[in-house]
């Protein structure tokens, strides 16, 4: 197993405000990207909703962490059962490069690159503004990931938000104050 793929790939800062994170996983490119890009397939880690392929154009989010994983855990305080909100397409070079706007942050883009039969994912979340912002986003990323990594590879995935919890706890000590 490669460090990429193990839950402990932590993700990095590349600046003050912009977190990087990557992830090997089982190809090929274009099954990787319809993770990406599919309802169906993108509800299963991270959310669900309509994605018109091209630059510019709506995409709906709908979270329900809840359901990501069984069990689910125990989801902090503040967060409900559903989370929605709609962005815009910002970049698009199918099957390597989707980015999304993404609420009051600089946006989020997933690059994808063949590695022989494996795949890696690099998710670069631009400008989070805070410090709480980066550790929620930070945590966030990494859970989510660490589901699409088990999904991919035909394995259950850990409690969704236990995981979270225990990450954010681990960025606040990783990422300087």
């Amino acid at each position: 197993m490669t460090l990429l793929t193990r839950p402990d790939a932590y993700g990095t800062l590349i600046d003050p405000t912009t977190l990087k994170i990557q992830r090997l996983l089982p190809g090929p490119i274009d099954r990787i990207w319809a993770y990406l890009t599919e309802s169906d397939l993108r509800r299963q880690w991270l959310a669900s909703g309509t994605m018109e392929m091209k630059v510019g154009a709506p995409v709906e989010l709908v979270w329900r962490n809840s359901e990501l994983t069984d069990p689910p855990g125990n989801p902090p305080e503040g967060f409900g059962d559903e989370h929605r909100r709609t962005e815009e397409i910002t970049e698009l070079d199918p099957p390597r490069t989707l980015g999304i706007s993404w609420g009051e942050t600089g946006g989020v883009t997933f690059e994808l690159e063949p590695k022989g039969t494996e795949v890696l994912l690099t998710v670069i979340h631009r400008w989070l503004p805070d410090r709480q912002t980066l550790l929620n986003v930070s945590a966030g990323w990494h859970a989510h990931l660490d589901v699409l990594a088990a999904r991919a590879a035909g394995r259950e995935p850990v409690s969704f938000w236990d995981s979270w919890a225990d990450l954010k706890s681990d960025y606040g000590k990783r990422l300087p104050a």
